[in-house]
């Protein structure tokens, strides 16, 4: 994972398959030939779950919730496996898709590569009209590759700035209220001169330098900018034009610029410490936050480069796997899985943005007017992964089994950007390597 905060591991979610390469994902399955289809089943006996184990309130959270659905009725009792989460996805990629379990969790950006390698089923028809409604819209948007839905989750996440209230008061920086009003990048860049001004190092922004920008922290936090430019990583199976135009190569020409403005946050508290005004992070950071600065902390959408402000999306979501002989008895789990009382006790456990209507609209921190509304703003405008265009916000990352390729070479670029290297060079080689594997793998197609 890209974060030393055990928070960001799942709210970001990228998983140990985005640090192998795409060619060791894929040499484990069949390389998508054909579809898969599960085999129904009975609908009752036993099912095999698997799900990553991560923070411990967590794994507390998904126990309870197998113990209950096993309890709430006599058809159907499922048996839970959890894996650590640094040998999670790593697990799944090197076991044969018969030994796989009837239900698993699996990681948003890895999920085309197992469709891709026949890993995953379509969920549709096993999973309730009901709850394929209460879905959010990213949510669904991330679960679905063509018409088809492979996974849902039981959250999800969000970008955005944190603000010092009373530091930016005092350098007399304006800052925009709520999802509908954004800085534009040139607004953004003027307020952190302002901020200098009265800054004793000058150093007025955390961008997670901490962090690594080589990582999936590097994707997820800033291809914003990209698809804010009007840009995408790829469009119609292809990076260059997309990912290299000239307003993503000024775009990124900007985020070069502050580098002189930022925090290098070893010690992961330039914020909460006050070192800092602002903060360009995810929800995953906001009780520390909160805790530090109480009310004067405010949230503020990420800035517009042209194309609207826009956020990253997405997180750990369910399916079932290709091999079940029960899809019945699994679709009946993942309905219980995604009720009310389960996303609201995982999301109180993780902190993260409930990725269903109802449980949503009844969170504290989420809900109109709570202090985390800007997130679910944000992704009740989603974009999916194709059409970004400037009234949509919560954009998917590509839905594609060649996606371990495109984030490592767009974090790649980042970091290099970021360091000093010539932004037009650095996209323009990227976009060349994703085409180049695109091209050799025959574009990923899942038929």
């Amino acid at each position: 994972m890209f974060s030393r905060n055990r928070r960001h591991r799942h709210a970001v979610c990228t998983g140990l398959a985005l640090a192998l390469p795409v060619t060791a994902l894929a040499a484990c399955g069949g390389g998508g030939s054909a579809d898969v289809s599960a085999e129904a089943g009975s609908g009752k006996g036993t099912i095999s779950v698997w799900a990553h184990q991560g923070q411990k309130s967590e794994a507390t959270a998904m126990q309870k919730a197998v113990k209950s659905f096993n309890s709430s009725q006599s058809k159907v009792k499922a048996e839970l496996k959890l894996i650590p989460d640094k040998d999670y996805t790593k697990t799944i990629t090197t076991t044969d898709a018969s030994e796989l379990p009837d239900v698993m969790e699996f990681d948003g950006p890895t999920m085309a590569n197992f469709v891709y390698n026949k890993k995953l089923a379509p969920i549709d028809g096993y999973v309730s009209a009901r709850t394929m409604k209460n879905a959010t819209g990213a949510n669904k948007a991330q679960g679905a590759i063509g018409k088809e839905t492979y996974g849902l989750g039981m959250y999800d996440s969000g970008l955005g700035i944190y603000g010092n209230r009373k530091l930016l008061d005092a350098a007399g920086v304006k800052y925009p209220e709520g999802e509908s009003g954004s800085w534009t990048a040139k607004e953004f860049t003027a307020a952190l001169e302002a901020l200098k001004a009265e800054d004793s190092d000058g150093k007025t922004l955390d961008l997670q330098e901490n962090v690594g920008y080589g990582s999936e922290w590097g994707t997820y936090g800033f291809s914003p900018i990209v698809w804010s430019a009007g840009g995408s990583l790829l469009k119609d199976g292809k990076a260059a034009g997309a990912l290299d135009s000239p307003a993503v190569v000024d775009a990124m020409k900007t985020f070069q610029s502050w580098k002189t403005y930022v925090d290098p946050n070893t010690d992961s508290k330039a914020f909460t410490k006050g070192r800092v005004a602002l903060s360009w992070v995810g929800h995953w950071m906001y009780p520390d936050y909160s805790k530090a600065l109480g009310d004067d902390l405010v949230l503020l959408p990420l800035p517009d480069f042209g194309n609207g402000a826009k956020t990253g999306q997405g997180s750990w979501a369910w399916g079932i796997g290709a091999g079940t002989k029960n899809a019945k008895a699994a679709g009946a789990f993942l309905d219980y899985l995604m009720k009310d009382t389960n996303v609201t006790a995982m999301t109180k456990a993780n902190g993260a943005v409930p990725a269903t209507r109802t449980a949503l609209a009844k969170s504290p921190l989420y809900k109109t007017g709570g202090p985390l509304e800007l997130f679910a703003d944000q992704l009740a405008k989603p974009c999916g992964d194709t059409r970004i265009t400037d009234s949509c916000v919560a954009v998917t990352r590509p839905v594609t089994a060649g996606y371990p390729v495109i984030t490592s070479k767009f974090s790649g670029a980042l970091n290099s950007i970021y360091g000093g290297a010539d932004p037009e060079k650095a996209l323009t080689k990227a976009a060349r390597a994703i085409d180049r594997d695109f091209s050799d793998n025959a574009g990923y197609k899942i038929p």
